[in-house]
């Protein structure tokens, strides 16, 4: 996938059920951001307190956290779907 068919994709979700959660390196430190979305959740100094910002949200809503690294790849994925 494309990083133009990649962006798209995650345009779509945004503001939809279907949109996830990911905790993400941030010049703050780290951030839960709903894909879709620029502007954080949530930040803090703290990865681990970023994991469970993402995974409450995640289970509020019943979507999946998505865990990153500090290179930005995946390195967890938390699943709350309903149907899964």
């Amino acid at each position: 996938m494309s990083k133009e068919e990649r962006d798209e994709y995650f345009k779509n979700r945004e503001g939809t059920e279907d949109a996830r959660f990911h905790v993400v390196p941030d010049d703050e430190g780290w951030a839960v951001k709903r894909e879709g979305n620029d502007t954080p959740e949530y930040t803090t100094d703290s990865k681990d307190e970023s994991i469970e910002k993402a995974k409450e949200l995640a289970e509020e809503t019943g979507t999946i956290a998505y865990i990153h690294s500090e290179s930005g790849e995946i390195e967890d994925q938390i699943d709350y779907e309903v149907n899964n």
